[in-house]
C-alpha cells in the first residue's frame, strides 16, 4: 500500500472563520511525515484506563493542522472511498492517533482518508459575529477536497463513504442533515454517535457565557479571538459538567463535554440525505465513564436517579424499564446502560428508524481490561473495524482490548464488513426495517431482533 500524510486540504483560516480551500503548492511535498494537530487540552479522565491511543499525541504546535492522510492500495484502479471522522468528545483527538491507521483498509481494496477538524472553542463554540460549527465545516472542506484530488490516489470520487466515531459519528449524523454537504459522500456510517445529540443555540450560550467569564472577556467575536490558543485550551476542561438542561431540553451529552454540534433542529427529526447508511452501537457504551474511575461497582441509588432524571421526563419509570430489562442488574450496571443509550444508542436508533433503510449493528465482545469490568465499552470496537488487535499500545490490563486473546475472527468479520458495505452498499445482514433487525457482533455474531428501546420516544 502507500501511504500520505499530512496532505493540507484547507488554508489556515482565522480561528473563527470558515476554511478556505488550500492552493496547492510547487513542486514536490514531502508527505512521509506527520504534522501537527489541533488546539487541544490533555485527556487524563480515565483514571486505571490508558486512552492515549485513542486520544494520539495530543496538541501538536503548528497553524497547519486543517490536513488529511491518505492510505491507498499500490495500483491505480478507481477504488471504493472510505472517509474516517475521529472522536474525543469535539475537545480532543486527531488524525494521527495510532488506532486510525489505515493499513488493512489499503490492503483490502479502499482508499482511506482521515482528517483533522478544529475542536473545542475554535471548533464549536457559538462565538456571536462567527460563522457556527467551524468543525463540521472543516470536514464539509476535506469532503471537497476528496472529490477533487483522490482519484489522484485511484479513489473513485463517486463512491465516498464517511465514517466516524463518537464524536466524528455525531458529525456524520449532522452531515446526513446538512444541505451542503449533499453530493460530498454516497454511503456513512455512525459508530456510536447521537442523532439526537446537538446543542440547541439556548443551550450553546450557556456555554458561550461561561467560557467568556473564564477567560474574563466579553462573549463576542472580538473577545474571543484577543485570547491566545493556548488560554482557550487552558479553560476548557472546567466548562465540563455545565448544566445545560433547559425549560424544554435535557443535555443530550449529559455534561460530559461542553462542546457540540449547535443546530435548529435534531439530525434525527430532519431530512436526512438518500444516502446508504449503517449505523450502531457498543453493548455496554457507558462502561467507559464508570469502570476506570471505579464507579461501576461504587454506584448507589441515588447515583442511578441523578443520572435517571438528567435524562428522562419520568426517571422512575426508565429506571423500572431497564430493571425489567436486565434482572438482577446492580446500580452500577444499570447506570452504565442508561448513559450508554442516552447518549448514543437510542439516537442512533432514532436515526435508523428517521431513514427508513438502514442497516443496524451491536457490538458486544467484551473487553477484560479494568479486572474485567471495562466490557463491550464506548471504544473497543475501533480496533476490530481498523484490524488493529496486534497493536502492542492496546494489550494489556490497562490497555483497551485487556490482557486476553481477542477475536481475530471477529476483526475480520467486522473490518470486511465495513469494506463490503463501502464498496457496495451491503455490509452482510438484513436492513433493519419493521423487524428491527440487527447484527450482533461478539465471539459469535448473530443477527438478531434489536432490544426494545421504546422508553426513549417522546
Amino acid at each position: 500500500m502507500r501511504r500520505f500524510l499530512d496532505i493540507p486540504y484547507a488554508t489556515p483560516p482565522g480561528r473563527f472563520a470558515a476554511p478556505v480551500p488550500h492552493p496547492g503548492w510547487a513542486g514536490v511535498r514531502d508527505a512521509t511525515r506527520p504534522g501537527p494537530t489541533a488546539p487541544q487540552p490533555s485527556r487524563d479522565g480515565f483514571a486505571a484506563l490508558d486512552m492515549t491511543p485513542f486520544f494520539g499525541p495530543g496538541w501538536v504546535r503548528g497553524e497547519d493542522f486543517l490536513t488529511a492522510n491518505v492510505w491507498a492500495p499500490q495500483d491505480a484502479r478507481r477504488r471504493p472511498v472510505m472517509v474516517f471522522v475521529h472522536g474525543g468528545g469535539f475537545i480532543s483527538g486527531s488524525a494521527r492517533s495510532p488506532l486510525y491507521d489505515g493499513t488493512a483498509f489499503a490492503r483490502d481494496g479502499v482508499v482511506l482518508v482521515t482528517l483533522n477538524y478544529r475542536l473545542g472553542i475554535t471548533g464549536f463554540l457559538d462565538v456571536p459575529g462567527a460563522v457556527r460549527n467551524r468543525g463540521l465545516l472543516d470536514v464539509i472542506a476535506a469532503l471537497r477536497w476528496v472529490q477533487d484530488n483522490v482519484d489522484a490516489f485511484g479513489g473513485d470520487p463517486g463512491n465516498v463513504t464517511l465514517f466516524g466515531q463518537s464524536a466524528g459519528a455525531t458529525l456524520v449524523s449532522a452531515l446526513l442533515a446538512a444541505p451542503e454537504a449533499r453530493g460530498l459522500f454516497h454511503r456513512a456510517i455512525v459508530q456510536s454517535g447521537n442523532a439526537l445529540g446537538a446543542f440547541s443555540p439556548e443551550q450553546a450560550a450557556v456555554v458561550t457565557r461561561a467560557a467568556a467569564t473564564a477567560l474574563g472577556v466579553e462573549p463576542s467575536l472580538a473577545g474571543f479571538d484577543s485570547v491566545p490558543d493556548e488560554r482557550l485550551v487552558e479553560i476548557m476542561p472546567g466548562l465540563t459538567g455545565l448544566d445545560l438542561q433547559t425549560a424544554g431540553e435535557f443535555d443530550p451529552l449529559v455534561g460530559l463535554t461542553p462542546f457540540d454540534v449547535v443546530l435548529e433542529r435534531q439530525p434525527a427529526d430532519s431530512d436526512l440525505a438518500a444516502v446508504d447508511l449503517l449505523v450502531g452501537s457498543n453493548a455496554e457504551e457507558g462502561n467507559l465513564y464508570l469502570a476506570p474511575q471505579g464507579d461501576l461497582m461504587a454506584s448507589t441509588t441515588d447515583d442511578l436517579r441523578e443520572l435517571a432524571a438528567r435524562v428522562h421526563r419520568d426517571p422512575e419509570a426508565l429506571i423500572a424499564a431497564y430493571r425489567a430489562q436486565r434482572p438482577g442488574a446492580g446500580h452500577g450496571e444499570l447506570r452504565s446502560a442508561i448513559l450508554g443509550d442516552a447518549m448514543f444508542t437510542a439516537g442512533g436508533r432514532r436515526l435508523a428508524e428517521a431513514h427508513g433503510n438502514a442497516h443496524v449493528y451491536e457490538f458486544a465482545w467484551r473487553s477484560s481490561a479494568v479486572d474485567g469490568q471495562l466490557g463491550a465499552a464506548h471504544s473497543v470496537e475501533l480496533p476490530f473495524v481498523f484490524g488493529l488487535l496486534d497493536l502492542p499500545v492496546l494489550r494489556g490490563p490497562q490497555a483497551l482490548l485487556g490482557q486476553d486473546e481477542p477475536p481475530v475472527a471477529l476483526a475480520k468479520e467486522m473490518h470486511g464488513a465495513w469494506v463490503s458495505f463501502a464498496a457496495t452498499g451491503d455490509p452482510g445482514w438484513p436492513r433493519f426495517g419493521s423487524r428491527g433487525r440487527i447484527r450482533r457482533f461478539d465471539a459469535v455474531s448473530e443477527t438478531t431482533t434489536a432490544r426494545d428501546l421504546s422508553m426513549w420516544r417522546p
